[in-house]
């Protein structure tokens, strides 16, 4: 095993890394500061994920290719699902530790309120309390589906929390799926929360599980038996890889407990055909249980105002943005044709350990792989032209180094000034992102509900966005789907994100 040598140390002249969160098999999780960061972003911290393909001693040529393609995977996923209530990858890189080790990394959110594990041990949630998070989750977990991704590892340690607690976003993408495939499959989860699908040893080869598909189902049973953690604050351990049969003493005799055990033995049904086939049909028949234990009794409910959503709403905490950054494209030490990983030289920019070695305040633009590549080419050219050119060739290589450094320099100081707030951010007023309604929305003309509405958009209606602020979207009406009321309605004004549904 060889760990990573990071802490205290400055990643690309940009974080500053602090302390390591935990340790995964072939992974290293590190909380770090931005440093140029605008004091107004939420994301001064931030979490950097290393991969470390030399954490374990079975490192072959194959199976490292494997893993960058799967950390590649995982950023990819992250892009296509960015939600609200999941977490958001703000950039990536590669990069040597101060032993020379190379290490591909993700650049992702902090969420310091810790899980919903943690926080079910700590105080057990109310039903409000739980169900408020349940129906956050639900939204990203659809919202994944929707776009063709099954994440295969819900659990309350993967439901990570703001700082206020009153956000929920779903993390670690590293073992999902891009679409639903018949490919064999590999075990991956944990056990009490995996269903039978997950594992090869219900797979089909045994005769003991009858459809072995991967579908969005397998979400929601790892979905359902978290939802038992957090409405009972007890373990399902004793319903490992089978559905849940009973409920603990502390709630059986609950209003709502026999119906509550109807949902939750059917979503986690061996069977996958046999459960709720999406999160919307889970989280109506779930989110039903509140209005029994608001009653007090099984009469049936009258009262549609308390009635909660049928689809549910996503949770937008301060600072999100639906718009991804750069797609990553990782190379393995084959590609980048080395003899030794472990002696990438200035291909890969090297951590710098603070306290130790001065640190630029304006980061320098590290040269890239190709360019580190072409000075030798450009060496050998110029010792192998009659002498008579040399001394032109020299002057121009040289006149064309430095001009790139000066353009770089000028880029690099434009980021530093951008990022400490001297200069303002610029929003991309032509972003092609759309959007659905979820509900009529009145059109505020800012991003506030204390402005007099400017028109209406009507459920269902194709937006886009064009701009955003904090939980606030300037949107474009593209389709509406419904005939607009009043003519003089604008199609175009600010919505608050909670009422929209982002689309890829």
């Amino acid at each position: 095993m060889k760990e990573l040598s990071l802490i205290n140390c400055r990643l690309d002249s940009r974080y500053d890394i602090q302390e390591l969160l935990g340790r995964g098999s072939y992974a290293e999780i590190y909380v770090a500061r931005d440093v140029l960061a605008s004091p107004q972003t939420p994301n001064g911290v931030i979490v950097i994920k290393a991969l470390n393909v030399f954490l374990q001693n079975d490192l072959d040529t194959d199976l490292e290719r494997t893993l960058v393609e799967n950390f590649q995977n995982e950023a990819i996923a992250l892009d296509r699902v960015r939600h609200p209530n999941i977490i958001s990858r703000l950039g990536h890189g590669t990069a040597r530790d101060l032993r020379n080790t190379v290490f591909h990394y993700l650049v992702l959110e902090y969420l310091p309120g810790g899980d919903l594990a943690r926080a079910c041990r700590e105080k057990s949630l109310s039903l409000e309390q739980a169900l408020f998070y349940l129906e956050q989750v639900c939204a990203g977990l659809a919202h994944a589906h929707k776009n063709g991704v099954i994440h295969r590892d819900i659990k309350p340690q993967n439901l990570l929390l703001t700082k206020d607690r009153k956000t929920v976003k779903i993390a670690d993408f590293g073992v999902a799926r891009m679409s639903q495939s018949d490919t064999p499959i590999t075990r991956v989860g944990t056990n009490i929360y995996a269903p039978p699908e997950h594992s090869p040893m219900f797979s089909g080869n045994t005769g003991t599980l009858d459809y072995p598909r991967l579908t969005p189902a397998a979400d929601i049973y790892s979905l359902a038996k978290s939802a038992y953690v957090l409405i009972t604050g007890e373990s399902p351990r004793a319903f490992a890889n089978q559905p849940i049969t009973e409920l603990p003493f502390s709630v059986r005799e609950k209003y709502w407990a026999k119906s509550l055990l109807q949902v939750l033995q059917k979503a986690t049904q061996s069977d996958s055909r046999q459960r709720y086939q999406n999160v919307n049909d889970f989280w109506q028949q779930i989110s039903s249980i509140k209005l029994l234990a608001e009653t007090g009794d099984k009469e049936t409910i009258t009262n549609v105002a308390q009635r909660p959503h049928p689809i549910p709403q996503a949770h937008v905490a301060v600072g999100f943005s639906p718009l991804a950054p750069q797609k990553p494209a990782f190379n393995t030490s084959r590609d980048l044709k080395l003899k030794n990983h472990l002696s990438l030289g200035a291909n890969a920019p090297l951590v710098v350990q603070l306290g130790t070695e001065s640190v630029s305040e304006i980061p320098q633009r590290q040269p890239q792989i190709d360019e580190l590549e072409t000075m030798p080419v450009l060496v050998d050219y110029i010792q192998s032209v009659p002498k008579q050119k040399r001394k032109f060739l020299r002057s121009f290589v040289i006149f064309v180094i430095f001009i790139s450094l000066f353009a770089s320099i000028l880029y690099a100081t434009h980021i530093y000034l951008r990022g400490g707030g001297v200069l303002p951010n610029i929003s991309n007023p032509f972003s092609s992102q759309e959007a659905i309604a979820l509900t009529d929305i009145n059109l505020r003309p800012s991003p506030s509900n204390k402005n007099d509405r400017i028109g209406k958009v009507t459920e269902n209606s194709r937006l886009r966005i064009v701009n955003f602020k904090d939980n606030w979207y300037e949107v474009v009406i593209i389709e509406y789907a419904r005939p607009k009321e009043n003519p003089d309605d604008a199609d175009r004004g600010w919505v608050n994100g909670k009422f929209i549904d982002i689309q890829e």
